[in-house]
């Protein structure tokens, strides 16, 4: 499927499947920026409004996954959360490689969901219930989707997971 999806391209597979599955969003065409405020900034949002993928590898005590993990920007992950939430000794980021393979992109354009049967989608529960959007990048670093919050979580159906860093 995803090899499909990416002759397609990412970012007409999502808009496709909002579509069909009447989410409320918009896209939003910007200048390229790098780091998420600045990203926000051209976008028009808040920064905890953005939905961060990170894609993860996750193994020790038998398990060995990639976890495709999706918190607010304006937040940090804790992977040691994320690889005792499935049982894992550690999890630390995925290589360009592994991030081509899985998910048809690069760093920073990764989108919160998976079309990959060996990629587990999950998100941090603070992503909802803060905002009535959710901002992400779609397979471009110029290219964003805006989509309501309840509207990504019906379709995306992520595993909710709290893997972010304490502040305190």
């Amino acid at each position: 499927m995803l090899a499909e999806i990416i002759t397609t391209d990412i970012f007409t597979a999502i808009t496709q499947q909002l579509r069909q599955q009447q989410a409320r969003f918009r896209v939003v065409e910007h200048a390229c920026a790098g780091r998420c405020e600045a990203v926000a900034a051209l976008r028009g949002t808040e920064l905890g409004q953005g939905a961060k993928g990170l894609l993860t590898h996750i193994k020790g005590n038998g398990v060995k996954r990639h976890v495709l993990a999706v918190l607010p920007g304006d937040m940090q992950a804790d992977l040691s959360k994320l690889a005792a939430h499935f049982g894992a000794r550690k999890a630390s980021l995925a290589s360009p490689r592994e991030m081509s393979e899985l998910t048809g992109c690069i760093a920073g354009t990764i989108p919160p969901f998976s079309f990959h049967p060996q990629l587990t989608l999950v998100a941090a529960p603070q992503l909802f219930g803060r905002f009535d959007e959710l901002a992400f990048n779609a397979g471009s670093l110029d290219r964003s989707i805006i989509v309501a919050s309840d509207d990504y979580r019906r379709i995306a159906q992520p595993q909710l997971v709290d893997f972010v860093r304490s502040t305190h």
